[in-house]
């Protein structure tokens, strides 16, 4: 028996992979580099260098390019007459389909109105009532009650990304654009001592250098150009899960993605980053209909159209079976044209640009990869299992999503952590024992051409639907590319030339063969996790949670163990990490758990 959490990798005992990477020409000192600026990244930045913390963002590409911008909804909080932070936890506990933590998503909705209001001080303007000058608040799915704030009608995302931006430029944080995280690095005790990164292009820095700090916040958004069609932008391809687990941290539920059920559909081969119709729409009264105009979800839900987002996807598919078809349509032409320019002008121009009037017809649309639930395993400071790790936002796994995010709890949730790691570290600094120390690279680095082949078995493999026979192709498939790579380096000691393409590539392959593990262990249907051949919800065996980690040996397995229950497992990091003794999980007792391994190189 073995507790998630204990052991080697809690200890921050490295895997010993890392990237093929030049080594470092040039450093940076700091006392936390934040990786990632979006409204995660940028939040814990300002807040910890308003502390007096020397602090560094990496990006990876501008400031103002991460997922953050692209969010169209808003971000949802008990802010409005008679809504309550209890009524806010209740909805969220459904859509999570039973295995949200409860600590953690109290903490989310208590601490998320006050969190909201200071991003409003910090600039970001909502929209608000011209009768009343209250902040306006709409629906969507899974909410039983209007508390989404918005801005710009549907450009939520890039008012919140405009004012974090000015605040940090206002702040004079220093800062590192167009910078691919690397790999973590550690001291000789396991503790976090920075990261290696490469800078591409013009600037200050150029080529792989590394920004040494005894704290580091992953901030690094999501995963979904591990798939073909998506909604993430392009710089999406899961850096910081990888990362995470070759440094030895553990991930949890990667099985649940979420795919949104409204992106408009461009064709069956459209690839890359898709525009999205906000739910907001359908929270305004949208209907989906199929191509003979009759509405399908009336009746499945008691919110029909505003059900959580997985059972309107399933809805959207089953429908799509049924007839034969590769998409539905969402119809609101009754909004008028002025409510669509005035409500939700960011969509009505995407849809327009690509031939598509929404005020004279229906809008085609299907669902699309969207938002990560799982990722790197935290506790209620944002902790990961290994020492000056933190991580927030999507690529965290706190526990608040559980197997199916409710519709803009995302914003909230970076938000509401990001304060709470920065608090962590300001309240019990991370101490190191100096510099990192190198660690050669072990395993192949993917061709560039491999992220194609890598999305096309995910899209065909580990998609809205799934079985067992589907997995066990992409599992086989997905192992295939590894073996056809590793052979080069083992036999011509060649293998792919180091840059940015090769490297995510390469984190591509291992979140994918991750997620696809889980997913063929999961023999249930839940939540966003769809299994054709195991349809139904199996709380006996399956209410519990599937933690994943690198083991240490030379075999470089992937140590696949559930939890026991349903508790969200604690997580320990060894009191020595930190200058105090603050450092256990107050969300839950760890569980026992039987472990499982299965073969995986990154």
């Amino acid at each position: 028996m073995s507790t998630p959490g204990s052991g080697p990798a809690a200890a921050g005992t490295s895997t010993g992979i890392r990237l093929h990477a030049p080594a470092p020409g040039w450093s940076v000192d700091a006392d936390v580099v934040v990786v990632g600026s979006g409204v995660a990244g940028l939040t814990a930045a300002l807040r910890c260098a308003a502390a007096g913390r020397r602090t560094v963002v990496v990006t990876k590409a501008r400031l103002d390019d991460g997922s953050t911008r692209w969010a169209q909804g808003g971000i949802a909080a008990a802010l409005g007459d008679g809504d309550t932070p209890e009524q806010h936890l209740d909805d969220t506990l459904v859509a999570g389909a039973g295995l949200c933590d409860e600590a953690a998503v109290r903490l989310l909705v208590t601490e998320g109105p006050d969190a909201v209001r200071r991003l409003i001080a910090t600039g970001a303007v909502f929209d608000t009532s011209a009768e009343t000058g209250e902040i306006e608040l709409t629906r969507e799915g899974g909410h039983h009650r209007r508390r989404i704030a918005h801005a710009g009608g549907d450009a939520t995302g890039a008012e919140i990304s405009r004012a974090l931006v000015e605040a940090v430029h206002d702040a004079g944080i220093e800062t590192v654009e167009n910078a691919l995280v690397l790999d973590l690095l550690l001291d000789a005790e396991g503790r976090t001592a920075g990261v290696t990164l490469h800078v591409m292009g013009e600037g200050q820095h150029d080529g792989v250098g590394a920004v040494h700090a005894p704290a580091v916040i992953l901030a690094t958004g999501g995963m979904g150009q591990v798939f073909s069609a998506t909604t993430n932008p392009s710089v999406s391809t899961g850096d910081g899960v990888a990362l995470a687990l070759r440094a030895g941290a553990e991930v949890s539920d990667l099985e649940f993605v979420q795919f949104h059920p409204t992106v408009l559909f461009l064709g069956a081969d459209a690839e890359g980053q898709q525009p999205l119709v906000s739910e907001a729409v359908r929270g305004e009264g949208a209907y989906l209909v199929d191509a003979g105009g009759v509405r399908f979800m009336t009746g499945q839900h008691e919110l029909a159209e505003l059900a959580p987002r997985d059972i309107v996807a399933k809805g959207i598919m089953r429908r799509m079976q049924e007839q034969g078809t590769q998409h539905m349509y969402l119809d609101a032409r009754h909004f008028g044209a002025q409510m669509w320019e005035q409500r939700f002008p960011t969509i009505l121009a995407a849809c327009r640009s690509h031939g598509i009037d929404p005020v004279t017809e229906p809008i085609p649309v299907a669902p699309a990869a969207h938002y990560a639930s799982g990722g790197v395993r935290t506790d209620l400071h944002g902790r990961t299992t290994v020492p000056g790790l933190y991580a927030c936002g999507e690529v965290a796994c706190t526990g608040v999503h559980g197997a199916n995010r409710l519709a803009s709890n995302s914003l909230l949730e970076g938000l509401v952590f990001a304060e709470r790691i920065a608090d962590d570290i300001i309240g019990n600094p991370p101490v190191g024992t100096g510099p990192g120390i190198p660690v050669p690279a072990t395993g192949p680095l993917q061709p560039a051409e491999a992220r194609y082949e890598i999305q096309r078995i995910m899209t065909d493999g580990a998609g809205v639907l799934r079985s067992a026979e589907s997995l066990r192709r992409a599992a086989a498939a997905l192992e295939a590319l590894y073996a056809t790579a590793l052979t080069e380096l083992e036999t011509r000691g060649k293998t792919a030339v180091p840059g940015t393409e090769t490297w995510e590539a390469t984190n591509l392959l291992c979140v994918a063969r991750v997620l696809v593990a889980a997913a063929q262990r999961r023999a249930e249907t839940r939540g966003c996790h769809w299994r054709e051949d195991h349809p139904d919800r199996d709380d006996t065996d399956w209410r519990r949670h599937l933690v994943v980690r690198l083991s240490e040996t030379e075999r470089r397995a992937l140590v696949v163990t559930p939890t026991d229950s349903a508790d969200f497992p604690s997580v320990r990091v060894p009191l020595s990490s930190h200058s105090s003794s603050n450092s256990s999980n107050s969300s839950s007792s760890s569980s026992n758990s039987t472990r499982s391994t299965d073969s995986l190189e990154p």
